[in-house]
């Protein structure tokens, strides 16, 4: 089956009435900014970042299945992917981040990294850089 990348994976958002606006984001390489908005809506979850000067003001849309974890004590959302991957992401355009044009272009975009998890996916288990990871010895 495939995976669906508007859903939260079951492990990293059990709890739907926590409200995850105004937590600081964490992609795998670093702080990106705080989350704006939140989808959870089942089939359609996004997340909304205002990156504040990392990218001069720049909001961008996340799907779900970029949030590997939520950490409501750190009041921190982490994510699979990297600063740079998020950064050439579709541009967000207010009003029209919710359009069935944008969700597609962000899904085509983000479709095509390894998924939440997965092998080879950023902050993955194994994956270059994860906790736990081997380090790469002296060549």
């Amino acid at each position: 089956m495939p995976h669906d990348m508007w859903s939260y994976d079951s492990d990293v958002y059990g709890d739907k009435s926590l409200d995850i606006v105004g937590f600081d984001v964490e992609a795998t390489d670093g702080s990106i900014g705080s989350v704006d908005e939140a989808s959870i809506d089942v089939g359609s979850s996004y997340l909304v970042v205002d990156t504040g000067p990392w990218i001069f003001g720049k909001k961008v849309v996340l799907p779900a299945s970029t949030v590997t974890r939520i950490d409501p004590q750190e009041r921190k959302v982490h994510l699979a992917r990297t600063k740079q991957e998020i950064k050439d992401s579709p541009k967000f355009g207010e009003g029209t981040h919710k359009d069935d044009d944008h969700r597609t272009e962000v899904g085509d975009y983000y479709g095509g990294f390894p998924a939440s998890g997965a092998p080879g996916a950023p902050g993955a288990p194994g994956a270059p850089g994860a906790p736990g990871s081997p380090k790469p010895g002296p060549m």
